[in-house]
């Protein structure tokens, strides 16, 4: 595939970051440093570029996130071994097949989990004595993009207090809305602080990338429920195709 170079993003940032958690040698170890670094970075609405009637710019921005963003780019970071990694990494995340086009990228969080999984970059955790249910769902919010009708199963709203002894540092966790035509609406990554299950996230009321219990954001909003996912815990050295 042909290496995309991307804007936005300052190479001598990447390479710092990479050199500080090149010794680590677990993924969820790497995420938690990396996350915490962007704690109090602004929240960007939009922060990609594209549209049904623009041409998609492939964008690597570290100066501020969207909820999305955020946990793609510290999952790139995670994975790589060097910027041009980084760089391979964040396309194949957020788009089907790693093809930078507008119409390839993974909009709707049903199906960004659906590829990553495929791709094997992100894997369903086994959560064997907590209730899932399914929901239909016809996804069709995105302006020039064709209705879609999905099925998400996710761990019911009452339940998921009972999630968090299954919860690790480096998971990600996905909401999923109470309408009809969307499947997602925010995202985080947790991290585990002895008992405390808290949660990273760019956050759009508060206007930067915070931290706060798990607990407190189920309790605060409506929601059908929650998606968990674990990010695999081999780092990958080879170059991605």
């Amino acid at each position: 595939m042909e290496h995309v170079q991307p804007r936005g993003h300052s190479w001598r940032h990447v390479e710092q970051l990479l050199s500080e958690t090149k010794y680590e040698r677990s993924v969820d170890s790497r995420i938690d440093i990396l996350s915490r670094h962007f704690l109090g970075h602004p929240y960007k609405p939009n922060p990609l570029i594209g549209s049904a009637g623009t041409a998609e710019l492939f964008t690597a921005s570290l100066d501020g996130f969207d909820c999305v963003t955020y946990i793609e780019t510290i999952v790139a970071l995670a994975r790589a071994s060097d910027v041009d990694d980084f760089t391979r990494w964040l396309r194949k995340i957020r788009y089907e097949r790693g093809r930078v086009e507008w119409e390839w990228r993974n909009h709707y969080m049903a199906l960004w989990i659906r590829n990553n999984i495929r791709e094997g970059i992100i894997r369903p955790i086994s959560m064997l004595t907590v209730r899932t249910v399914d929901t239909e769902r016809v996804l069709n919010v995105v302006p020039g993009l064709a209705a879609r009708r999905v099925r998400v199963k996710c761990v019911p709203k009452p339940a998921a207090p009972r999630l968090e002894p299954y919860l690790q540092t480096g998971d990600l966790i996905f909401f999923v809305s109470t309408c009809r035509n969307l499947d997602v609406f925010h995202a985080g990554i947790i991290v585990r602080d002895g008992k405390k299950v808290l949660m990273r996230h760019a956050s759009r009321s508060q206007g930067f990338v915070v931290e706060q219990q798990l607990r407190d954001f189920v309790k605060a909003n409506r929601m059908t429920g929650v998606i968990v996912v674990r990010p695999q815990r081999e780092k990958q050295r080879i170059a991605v195709s």
